[in-house]
């Protein structure tokens, strides 16, 4: 982990602070985001920027690059995957605060005046993960894929009764 990001942190004294940290994250460091990646060579780079808005929402800016590595579902090679994530996540206590937040936010919620910065991150980097990861520049599988016609009959549950009609 990055000497620079601590393990836990007070996220409004964060706010107050208007605190910034910066720097990289192998990918090794996280350990959820690993299950669904091919290996975990790289690293992320961040910004974590702590403040409120004009509505005084306290609030985490994230701001992240890095190369995911994935296995292609089409060509099952691995490739690197482009990822930019910028997102501001409001901090809140209690989960009725939801419901007032300005568009544009996703919510966090803090318990114990306790924040896991990495935590915080690695969500981000997981919704950036496709559910169906394809290289770029693949060629696309044709969606009209139609049986033949032996496969069919032979699947048909009324073949049987149609061979007992000709015999009669």
């Amino acid at each position: 982990m990055s000497p620079n990001l601590p393990d836990q942190l007070d996220p409004w004294r964060m706010v107050n602070q208007r605190r910034v940290f910066e720097g990289a994250v192998p990918l090794s460091k996280l350990t959820r985001l690993s299950s669904l990646l091919t290996d975990t060579e790289g690293e992320v780079r961040y910004t974590l920027a702590f403040d409120t808005d004009t509505l005084r929402v306290p609030h985490a800016a994230i701001s992240m690059t890095a190369e995911l590595p994935l296995e292609c579902q089409r060509t099952l090679q691995r490739f690197l995957l482009p990822v930019q994530v910028e997102q501001r996540v409001a901090l809140i206590r209690d989960e009725a605060e939801e419901d007032a937040l300005p568009p544009g936010y996703e919510a966090q919620l803090v318990e114990h005046d306790a924040l896991d910065p990495l935590a915080l991150l690695e969500d981000e980097l997981i919704l950036a993960v496709p559910a169906v990861p394809v290289m770029p520049g693949t060629d696309e599988m044709s969606a009209d894929w139609l049986p033949e016609a032996e496969v069919v009959e032979a699947t048909n549950p009324f073949a049987a009764l149609k061979a007992l009609k000709k015999e009669i």
